[in-house]
């Protein structure tokens, strides 16, 4: 019976690191490991094994305490929206990525929307992202929203000068009126510089598995740079109201800039552990006629590896 018992705790343990496993793998689709090697960054390094130990350790411990603040939302009924705004490349993806990595995603979704369609185009403006909103019990991640007027409709003509201007009229009495229904909104603008996102498109044009991350309009937002930068200083200036307050992410360190983003957004919610009935694991039923069917051959899939 010890034996038995030794047996599971191992495989519990293999399963567990398996699962460790899979965030290094996340992390290696940031950088490229032979890159990292001929770049001179020294991997059996003490001071390279402490910043991942430490990097590691802090993420683990607080998507833990966001599994608590999700069972806090189920069971108080709160609703959370976040915005994630920034440049391409700016880190966005990666930094949702690994909030939502532990969490249940009935509970914890993300609305990344595809430009508008003819219909959405005839619609109020806010139309189309109302729909995606949270009910009780729900966090809600936009992967851009409705900003984008602000910043590439604006920068790329995709909207005149009066949708522009009354896109700001309406925005702030929008985001009170989510406040003001039981929502709590908060906007990031994930910041990187100049160098660094060049260096991230060339790590995208010349990695095969993240090609697809590039589109024209990408190619087309690294010319305007400045443009975009004018556009979001406006932005930044002319919404950020006490309802729902604009907080800049420092972004050129992506590892950085998760910690920071995900600390600071458990800080901005006053969550509690819930407590919970220990789970206790049912004996199953066992019937003596019962005899499980062997699969056939033919639909099983080749054991390749």
């Amino acid at each position: 019976m010890d034996q038995d018992h030794d047996k599971l705790v191992q495989r519990l343990r293999r399963d567990l690191a398996d699962n460790y496993d899979e965030e290094f793998e996340l992390e290696l689709e940031d950088r490229n490991l032979d890159d990292m090697l001929e770049s001179g960054i020294d991997t059996d390094s003490d001071e390279y094994r402490a910043s991942r130990k430490l990097y590691f350790r802090e993420l683990f411990r607080m998507q833990g305490e966001l599994v608590k603040l999700q069972d806090w939302v189920v069971k108080s009924g709160k609703k959370i929206v976040i915005l994630f705004e920034g440049r391409d490349a700016a880190g966005k993806g990666g930094t949702i990525k690994r909030i939502t990595q532990r969490l249940n995603p009935r509970v914890c979704r993300v609305a990344a929307l595809p430009a508008p369609n003819l219909r959405e185009q005839t619609q109020w403006y806010f139309q189309r992202y109302v729909a995606h909103l949270p009910g009780a019990g729900e966090i809600v991640l936009f992967d851009r929203s409705w900003y984008n007027r602000a910043g590439v409709e604006r920068v790329m003509g995709f909207c005149s000068d009066e949708q522009y201007e009354e896109f700001f009229r309406s925005v702030p009495e929008f985001e009170k009126m989510l406040v003001r229904s039981g929502i709590t909104l908060i906007k990031y603008w994930f910041s990187v510089s100049d160098e660094e996102q060049q260096l991230r498109f060339l790590g995208r044009i010349h990695d095969p598995l993240k090609q697809w991350k590039l589109s024209p309009m990408d190619m087309e937002s690294r010319k305007r740079w400045e443009e975009y930068t004018k556009a979001k200083e406006v932005m930044l200036e002319r919404t950020h109201i006490p309802e729902a307050p604009w907080w800049v992410v420092n972004s050129v360190d992506k590892k950085k800039a998760r910690l920071n983003c995900i600390h600071h957004f458990l800080s901005q919610i006053p969550y509690e552990e819930v407590d919970y009935t220990p789970i206790v694991l049912p004996p199953r039923h066992h019937h003596e006629d019962y005899v499980r069917q062997p699969v056939p051959n033919e639909i099983l899939v080749p054991e390749i590896y």
